[in-house]
């Protein structure tokens, strides 16, 4: 072990950034406790914005680098989700504030905590060692298992964070055994050297006796990614999680978990499986977990009255759509449109994390604005008559809901039209995957347009509109208004953007992308 060089510190700056501010947040706060919340909420982002621009302005001009002793990956893609990440952070905090005020529990340590999760999830993007991943897995999740309980005197918010823990303790677990076992199979938990080995399996001694521990271990990570980004069968925790925790914190977890699961776990599958074989038996896993999700998800949501279980299940269904993507991705082979069919998926996987936090921060927004006597939304019922109350607070959260169901010209619109010619690209292509892609999709239409038809055609003269007022700082209206104009430009310049995103595809690694280790 030497000493990091210069551009290995220059590989680690936004996680350090990320890290060091968390920290500073902490200790202003317990040092000078009357210090002004909204100054340490405004570092906070400050931060984030920094660490966003620095993980920016470090995209590769040529190959990849393999950094800190080979641990973490300096390319585009931790670049693009360094942004996706400091973006998710910095809307989730703006979103807190006037909520947390109106709460009691506006405390500095709230801000502190975010910065761990997103810290956690940018070691988690970044490593390419199996063990730093489980590090930044567990990092982002302990911060999160106190923020899902931070509201101590609702029994709700104990009862999700105590949830939370066990089920996520569990996982860890089976994640943790799943790198022991791959270990065992492969002699390494490095995903370059993992891949060199898999796809030299006579020449590295990966025996073919080894093949049923490396697929068990595969099954063991699966799980432990599973919990995290919440896939069918491993989403029981998330409607009660989502239901129990305070909005603001529901907000940025729905998204930023999902997401830190969703690049880890795309890096592993990316970059690891080379095996044809291997490659062949892991996606049929994945087409299953992803059909299983896409089912359970959309029809569970349609008969939810409560809108955090609603957009629970909402988030579960876009894990399917999500998987359906690492599907195309670990898949080998590729034929139908032009193209790179693998960086085509890697592309859309990237386009629509992108599009669906933006968009679903956006909905969780417009909820956490909005008052019924004093007291947090909770029914969809709430919302009847706020398209006309709040014109463009109902113009905002019918855009969301556009876009989460996947209706033109919005972000997710394009997203589910990308991922979509992922599944077609694929060699021997899954119709049947594809098929219940759309019809899921379809079904999804009742449940989010059910919620605008509420706003703007339910009656406006109950007792019950005329009690939900709305709470919105400038803060929460910037964040709102950057989620809004994020979800309506990536939908009208998605061909930029996905050029970007195919950019960032061509870096990666894996299956002979250009990278190098030193």
């Amino acid at each position: 072990m030497g000493t990091p060089s210069a551009s290995d510190l220059m590989s680690i700056a936004p996680q350090f950034i990320v890290a060091v501010v968390g920290m500073l947040v902490l200790l202003i706060d317990a040092i000078w406790p009357k210090c002004s919340k909204r100054a340490l909420a405004n570092l906070a982002v400050a931060g984030l914005i920094v660490a966003g621009i620095v993980g920016a302005a470090l995209y590769p001009k040529g190959q990849a680098q393999a950094t800190m002793q080979n641990m973490v990956m300096a390319d585009g893609y931790t670049a693009f989700f360094t942004v996706v990440f400091a973006l998710a952070g910095a809307l989730g905090i703006w979103m807190s504030y006037a909520y947390l005020e109106k709460e009691g529990g506006n405390q500095g340590e709230y801000y502190a905590l975010i910065m761990f999760v997103t810290s956690g999830a940018l070691v988690m993007a970044s490593s390419i060692n199996l063990i730093c991943i489980f590090i930044g897995l567990e990092i982002l999740s302990i911060a999160l298992y106190i923020l899902a309980g931070y509201q101590t005197e609702k029994l709700k918010s104990d009862e999700s964070a105590l949830k939370y823990f066990l089920l996520g303790a569990f996982a860890s677990a089976f994640f943790l055994y799943g790198i022991a076992l791959i270990y065992g199979a492969t002699g390494t938990v490095n995903l370059l050297e993992m891949s060199a080995r898999l796809s030299n399996a006579s020449n590295t001694g990966v025996e073919h006796g080894k093949n049923f521990l490396l697929l068990a271990g595969i099954a063991m990570l699966i799980v432990g990614f599973g919990f995290k980004v919440a896939v069918v069968p491993f989403h029981i925790w998330t409607p009660d999680v989502y239901e129990g925790a305070p909005t603001s914190v529901t907000a940025y977890m729905s998204v930023g978990a999902k997401a830190a699961g969703f690049a880890a776990f795309l890096r592993v599958i990316a970059m690891a499986i080379s095996d044809p074989q291997v490659q062949l038996q892991v996606s049929a896993v994945l087409a299953s977990i992803a059909a299983l999700t896409m089912l359970v998800g959309n029809v569970v949501a349609v008969v939810q009255p409560n809108i955090k279980r609603m957009l629970a299940y909402s988030s579960i269904a876009h894990a399917g759509y999500i998987l359906c993507g690492l599907v195309a991705v670990v898949r080998p082979g590729g034929f139908g449109l032009p193209g790179n069919a693998r960086q085509d998926a890697i592309s859309a996987v990237l386009f629509y994390t992108l599009a669906y936090t933006v968009s679903n921060l956006g909905a969780f927004g417009v909820v956490i604005a909005l008052r019924k006597k004093g007291e947090e939304v909770e029914e969809i019922a709430d919302l009847a008559g706020i398209g006309s109350r709040y014109p463009l607070l109902g113009a905002a959260m019918t855009l969301f809901m556009l876009s989460l169901a996947g209706l033109p010209p919005t972000a997710g619109f394009f997203g589910k039209l990308f991922l979509i010619r992922a599944l077609i690209s694929m060699n021997t292509p899954l119709v049947w995957l594809i098929l219940l892609f759309v019809l899921t999709s379809v079904v999804s239409f009742y449940y989010y347009l059910g919620v605008v038809r509420t706003m703007y055609m339910e009656s406006t003269d109950r007792e019950t509109t005329r009690s939900t007022t709305l709470i919105a700082d400038w803060q929460m209206k910037l964040a709102l208004a950057i989620s809004a104009v994020g979800t309506l430009a990536l939908g009208l310049w998605a061909g930029g953007a996905l050029q970007i995103a195919q950019h960032v595809a061509q870096g990666f690694g894996g299956g002979g992308g250009p990278f190098a280790l030193r």
